[in-house]
């Protein structure tokens, strides 16, 4: 009888040893529900293998046993919008190999808080810093190297087509206007607009531009065609606006809210197309649950309205994870400052938000305890839903059989403040453990 389990070159035994680990006493995220189930990873092929293939039809016994005494089992955390971290900015023009060292050096130390996927940032910049730091950003996780810590899934270039109006702390002297893919390919690169193939995409996986400037309406559906998500933000749309541009394929909304026209009562805005009364269907949509951002009031009206679209960001900047001061950022043709102070980031000068510098883990026990929300929702707003969105279902952000073995440990914990909380204990990448607590 064939063997139920995927093969690979790279499946040798090694020292007698096959590579598989089984988690057993645990709760894992099953849609809307924790389940007690075990589950089984495979380190060889780096990929969560069926249980019952491998026990009763291949005769295998696993490497190691994990029990978990009762705790949770998440997929890991998919961040998809983060500017940098741990001192280093993605919007930064270095030598290819300083730029390449620094990358990995972010993405070991990223894994630690539980992201094990996410989509680097790049804000409005001049052409040079996106033509030079693109080739860096693009998907990272094909050699699936587990000690390599956190993958890029494709880059995220917010801006520079954006509304003058609601460029939040974007330098406006950098903004441009796009009347052709030409344009497009002009600030980025038309190699970082290009995949070769479904295994080789294009470095760009999302920009966020402002559907109402110029042409950039247009060109939508070659953005699409390509793969390369189109996130309305940073834009003073109208609601038919934002339709039009939902309409011609736009399916993601950049932190919603922030640097957009408002809700307003005869015209809803960006805000509107997650309205279900319309035909098109309803975007995702970016939340930064850090406290500054938004109101928490905000974030559960923004949930209800659409739950199935809610992803958590955190907008982070290079500061995450440093201590309080100022800092300078490279903010299109100049250099400016960021004022530090706990998690809040002010531009120099204004009272402008630049980013935040919250960790995802931390967005997720906000929105826990300032929305009521269970905790599979919370943890779907940072596993499934941005998996969906990033078209990497069945990939990422599951537990399912043949999906990456990127995994969380979680306890349930109550802080000094009496709030709940669920804490890392583990970060487990392609099925081999990278963090422990």
């Amino acid at each position: 009888m064939p063997h139920s389990l995927p093969s690979s070159p790279k499946s040798i035994s090694r020292d007698g040893r096959n590579g598989i680990t089984k988690f057993t006493n645990c709760r894992i995220l099953r849609g809307d529900s924790l389940v007690n189930e075990d589950l089984w990873v495979d380190s060889v092929t780096g990929k969560i293998i069926p249980s019952q293939a491998a026990f009763y039809d291949d005769l295998i016994l696993p490497d190691d046993v994990v029990n978990l005494g009762g705790r949770i089992l998440s997929p890991g955390l998919i961040e998809c919008q983060l500017n940098g971290a741990f001192g280093f900015n993605f919007s930064t023009l270095l030598e290819p190999a300083a730029y390449a060292k620094k990358i990995k050096e972010v993405n070991r130390q990223l894994v630690t808080t539980g992201v094990t996927s996410y989509v680097p940032t790049i804000t409005s910049q001049r052409s040079e810093i996106y033509k030079s730091a693109l080739p860096h950003l693009g998907p990272s996780g094909e050699y699936q190297v587990a000690e390599d810590g956190a993958e890029s899934v494709g880059a995220h270039v917010e801006g520079p087509f954006l509304s003058p109006t609601k460029n939040g702390c974007h330098n406006v002297d950098v903004l441009r206007q796009a009347h052709s893919f030409e344009d497009l390919e002009d600030c980025y690169g038309a190699d970082n607009l290009r995949g070769d193939d479904v295994y080789h995409p294009a470095a760009v996986k999302m920009i966020t531009a402002a559907p109402e400037i110029a042409n950039m309406s247009a060109l939508i559906p070659e953005l699409a065609q390509r793969g390369i998500i189109y996130s309305i933000g940073h834009s003073d749309a109208t609601y038919e606006e934002a339709s039009a541009a939902v309409g011609a394929g736009a399916t993601m909304i950049t932190h919603l809210f922030n640097a957009m026209r408002p809700l307003h009562h005869r015209n809803p805005g960006i805000f509107g197309v997650l309205g279900n009364a319309e035909s098109l269907p309803r975007p995702w949509f970016g939340i930064i649950a850090d406290g500054e951002h938004l109101h928490p009031t905000t974030i559960k009206i923004a949930f209800n309205a659409h739950p199935d679209g809610f992803i958590l960001v955190t907008d982070a900047m290079h500061l995450a994870g440093l201590p309080d001061g100022t800092y300078a950022w490279t903010n299109g043709d100049c250099t400016s400052a960021i004022v530090k102070n706990g998690p809040k980031l002010i531009l120099e000068g204004s009272d402008r938000i630049a980013g935040s510098s919250i960790t995802l883990i931390e967005c997720v026990n906000n929105f826990l305890n300032w929305t009521g929300a269970s905790i599979p929702q919370a943890l779907s707003a940072v596993t499934s839903t941005p998996a969906a969105m990033l078209g990497l279902q069945g990939l990422k952000g599951c537990l399912r059989e043949g999906a990456d073995a990127d995994l969380v440990v979680f306890s349930e914990n109550v802080d000094a403040h009496g709030r709940d909380e669920l804490v890392i204990d583990e970060v487990w990448k392609f099925g081999t453990k990278v963090f422990s607590r």
